[in-house]
């Protein structure tokens, strides 16, 4: 029986079986930012032992960084505590690290892909649980927790069960005004957010193979948001010729060496899955969620289901996510009121990002009820886009370009959504409290969210954006 792509890497990195047990595998790259690498570093000099392999860590700090005045002195002072500690660490471990104002500097799942840090056939951690969007270039990529950090950083390798694999398949052409964070959307309203525990998922099929890396890179980013271990996408053409000529890309003959390997991960024609999905591209439209949970989705035109509708053991959770978003079942979604909206985050904070956002509001102007926050994922994001003159034609529809950094999509900087006030955000996770406590977050594309930063409300981007 032939391989799954994910049973290529899997395999190729495991240093040891154990019996009845875990595998311990060999990592390749490892990702780390100033949230969950103090206590492993802590852990580690308290034991006397030391980084095993420094080369192959990297760090930025993201999660604590303001976006507004980053060459001042961070003002909140854990944030500050932590973003130092990192630096600190780093500096004592030999470790790069890409602080605040380094031109290299931004969330750790855009920079690992835009320095061609990421590649295909690696094994990839971060204690950080979308590290899953490096899956994009086929590898395997996941985030672990804090006693993992600090087992990676000692030993180079962590010990993990085996997951089962599961193959998505997106046929078909999408619509107008359909993204990839439509289609993640969309595939985990049909399976739930527990839809895809215990599994590593291969996203297949002739719209997934239609995407650019940088919208890729969103539909594994959310893949564990319905409970799977990771995603991935077989590397093709598309992907090679994202990774040729960045920085830490091979080059020369052993660029010719690794394109030769990458061909070679693909899942062979008679491999067979434990579990495989099938969806048609065609029925995929502009999603938004609208409760707490990123399973709680519908297309924009539609309605929120009826109390009926939903399964039993799930409606009293139902009805609890209606009263924290204050939503009635059976509401039309549109006209929803929007109070803020956010376009930014490891999951849509992208150069591609930006430019469907800026394409998007270009001869239109933000509503005066909303207030916007547009936040680049890097400092090269930042730099691109306004050497390209997106800044310009932001602050011409009355948006501001911020500084990068991870933002609204979590409640652990200065970036946060007031109790009670509605936000259409690009980012992965619409929990309870998520943005800021009492905040009330909805899940859209950047499409989505363009179009309601111009009405006020949540509106249909193909009702008024010339798709």
């Amino acid at each position: 029986m032939g391989k799954t792509l994910f049973d290529k890497i899997w395999d190729s990195h495991v240093v040891k079986t154990i019996d009845d047990g875990p595998n311990v595998l060999y990592i390749d790259r490892h990702f780390i930012h100033e949230v969950t690498s103090p206590q492993a570093f802590g852990g580690i000099k308290a034991r006397g032992g030391k980084v095993a392999r420094p080369s192959q860590v990297i760090a930025t700090p993201d999660h604590n960084i303001p976006t507004v005045n980053q060459h001042l002195t961070i003002q909140d002072e854990l944030s500050r505590h932590q973003v130092e500690t990192l630096k600190k660490n780093c500096e004592e471990n030999g470790i790069t690290m890409y602080g605040l104002n380094h031109p290299y500097n931004g969330i750790v799942h855009v920079v690992g892909p835009e320095l061609g840090i990421t590649q295909p056939g690696m094994t990839i951690v971060c204690g950080d649980s979308h590290t899953s969007t490096h899956g994009a270039f086929g590898s395997i990529a996941f985030g672990i927790g804090t006693s993992e950090v600090e087992m990676a950083l000692a030993t180079q390798c962590i010990m993990q069960p085996k997951p089962k694999s599961m193959r998505i398949n997106i046929e078909g052409e999408l619509g107008k005004g359909v993204t990839s964070k439509d289609i993640i959307l969309y595939i985990i309203s049909k399976l739930s957010t527990g839809g895809g525990t215990g599994y590593f998922v291969e996203f297949a099929g002739s719209a997934i193979r239609s995407l650019s890396m940088e919208a890729r890179m969103t539909v594994c980013n959310m893949s564990i948001e319905m409970g799977a271990r990771g995603g991935m996408i077989a590397p093709d053409e598309t992907t090679f010729e994202y990774i040729k000529g960045r920085e830490q890309a091979p080059k020369g003959e052993a660029w010719d060496k690794a394109v030769a390997y990458w061909k070679s991960l693909v899942t062979d024609a008679d491999a067979k899955f434990d579990k495989e999905l099938t969806f048609d591209g065609a029925d995929i439209e502009p999603m938004i969620t609208y409760g707490t949970n990123p399973g709680m989705g519908a297309k924009v035109c539609e309605y929120i289901p009826t109390l009926d509708s939903i399964e039993d053991s799930s409606q009293g959770s139902f009805q609890k996510s209606m009263e924290y978003m204050g939503f009635k079942a059976g509401d039309k979604l549109e006209g929803k009121q929007v109070d803020y909206v956010f376009v930014g985050s490891c999951t849509n904070g992208r150069i591609e990002d930006l430019r469907a956002f800026c394409e998007a509001v270009k001869g239109k102007q933000k509503a005066e009820s909303v207030t916007a926050w547009i936040v680049p994922g890097s400092k090269q994001v930042e730099k691109q886009a306004i050497e390209e003159g997106l800044k310009e034609q932001l602050e011409a529809a009355g948006f501001e370009l911020r500084q990068p950094g991870c933002s609204a999509c979590l409640a652990m900087n200065d970036d946060k959504i007031p109790a009670g006030k509605y936000a259409v955000a690009t980012s992965n996770r619409n929990f309870e409290g998520r943005q800021g406590p009492g905040s009330r977050t909805m899940l859209a594309s950047p499409l989505t969210a363009a179009a309601a930063a111009v009405t006020g409300v949540v509106t249909d981007p193909r009702t008024i954006f010339n798709l």
